[in-house]
């Protein structure tokens, strides 16, 4: 698939608007501009063509969403094994305990059979001298009576000892398995104080990057997605588009433009300089044919909590795509929304609107004068010619600014009318309207092309009437 770069369609735009004002007559500025505006007309109804008669595949952030919790429960299964083998090495360690204690009585039992020994040995000896101090009548009797005693002697010492060795024996084992519980019990231990250090590390990590400012991406529970799917109406086989940015910044009027609505038609949002709804607003477009719902997101200049909070609390890991409306400088909304997308893998779009009203402006400061009838046609293309390139290499020149003291990636932004926005979404695109064109045709090109290269296909290049599925 051939793409042509952003900068080389800025290029081909600019040589032609150049070229337009360069020429005197209308009839000339007519046919140019309607030949470049035609190209990215039929790109957009070739990708509304596709959005139309696919429906789209799931969502490939909820899909992420369920993969994380199913890890967070496997991981759970593994914290609840380490805990039942800490356990396990517990009740060896208390046996061993044990088995010490007994071999330790055993060894007193056999001291003590010992010293018993010892004492009937002495008692026998003195009951021989007794006797034979008694009677030299008795000595023969005596003597016999001395052999059967020391045959007695001999038997019970000889029992003694064996009991003695016997008792021993069974301390020397029973110490053996108390050493090899006890090397059990401590090897248990130390994998127990590994897992439980590595844990210990793990949280000090996590706790080290809280206070380093590196926020870490909250993946929200599948009771979570299935809630802010709920809050918002989503419905599958839909696109959900939603547009964020401050009060003022002309959400609601974007938002009736590519609805194909003027602010003053039944059905349209409610515009105004004050925020009009403090809630997550749906709007289902117009055209049944169209499966796109689109939906005002309330502006909030300054945050109260972490941006990767915000973001999950609005819920806006739903929405298949963002659109972020700035003005000279970003919120920290602006921000949260733009770095928290890129991180859930959602495609998000900065734009500027009121183009007309911005470039109506500086003409005003270099000159012109709308009752001032000595300025013919031509000076004044060219004044707005001139005013409308410093305004876009100005407002290009901030984002990029914007950008980087976020420490955000650099992206495009796309510059926009919402009359003009109106009557491209409309397909009536006049010569005085594309005069006015900036980067609306592009701005739809590519949020429809992005989309139902996210769920539905892979679009084709612009100019093409078709798409490659």
């Amino acid at each position: 698939m051939l793409v042509l770069p952003v900068s080389a369609m800025e290029e081909n735009r600019t040589g032609a608007a150049a070229l337009l004002y360069a020429v005197a007559g209308v009839s000339g500025v007519t046919r140019a501009s309607m030949a470049i505006e035609d190209s990215w007309a039929q790109a957009v109804a070739g990708l509304l063509l596709n959005h139309r008669s696919k429906t789209p595949r799931n969502n490939p952030t909820h899909n992420d969403i369920e993969t994380a919790n199913r890890l967070r429960r496997e991981q759970q299964e593994r914290d609840r094994a380490a805990q039942a083998a800490k356990e396990e090495a517990e009740g060896l360690a208390r046996e061993a305990e044990m088995n010490a204690q007994r071999a330790r009585e055993a060894q007193a039992a056999a001291e003590a059979a010992q010293a018993e020994a010892e004492r009937r040995r002495t008692e026998a000896e003195e009951a021989r001298v007794a006797a034979e101090r008694a009677a030299e009548e008795e000595r023969h009797e005596a003597q016999r009576r001395e052999q059967e005693i020391r045959e007695e002697m001999r038997r019970a010492a000889e029992a003694a000892q064996q009991e003695a060795l016997r008792q021993q024996q069974l301390a020397e084992e029973e110490n053996r398995l108390a050493v090899e519980a006890r090397r059990a019990a401590e090897e248990a231990a130390r994998v127990a104080a590994d897992e439980a250090r590595a844990a210990l590390e793990a949280k000090a990590e996590v706790e080290r990057q809280l206070r380093e400012g590196i926020q870490p991406v909250v993946m929200p529970s599948n009771a979570d997605l299935e809630d802010a799917k709920r809050r918002i109406g989503y419905r599958e086989g839909l696109y959900h588009f939603a547009v964020a940015g401050v009060a003022g910044s002309g959400k609601s009027s974007l938002i009736n433009a590519l609805r194909g609505l003027r602010n003053r038609d039944a059905g349209a949002a409610a515009t105004g300089i004050t925020e009009t709804t403090l809630r997550v607003t749906r709007f289902p477009d117009l055209d049944p044919k169209n499966p796109f719902v689109w939906y005002d997101i309330p502006g909030a200049g300054t945050l109260q909590v972490q941006d990767w909070q915000y973001f999950n609390k609005q819920g806006l890991y739903v929405f298949d795509a963002l659109v972020v409306l700035v003005d000279n400088r970003f919120t920290m909304t602006d921000v949260a929304i733009l770095r928290n997308a890129r991180l859930f893998g959602i495609p998000c779009y900065i734009v500027r609107s009121k183009a007309d009203g911005h470039v109506r402006n500086l003409m005003r400061e270099m000159g012109y004068e709308s009752d001032d009838e000595e300025q013919d046609a031509r000076s004044r293309a060219e004044l707005e010619y001139a005013a409308r390139e410093h305004f876009v290499s100005a407002t290009r020149q901030n984002v990029r600014e914007n950008l980087r003291s976020a420490d955000l990636p650099e992206q495009r932004i796309y510059i926009v009318s919402n009359s003009t926005m109106l009557s491209a979404t409309k397909g009536n695109v006049t010569t005085k309207t594309a005069k006015k064109i900036i980067d609306e045709f592009e701005f739809l090109h590519d949020l429809l092309a992005d989309a139902y290269r996210r769920r539905g296909g892979v679009a084709k290049a612009k100019g093409s009437s078709t798409a490659v599925l």
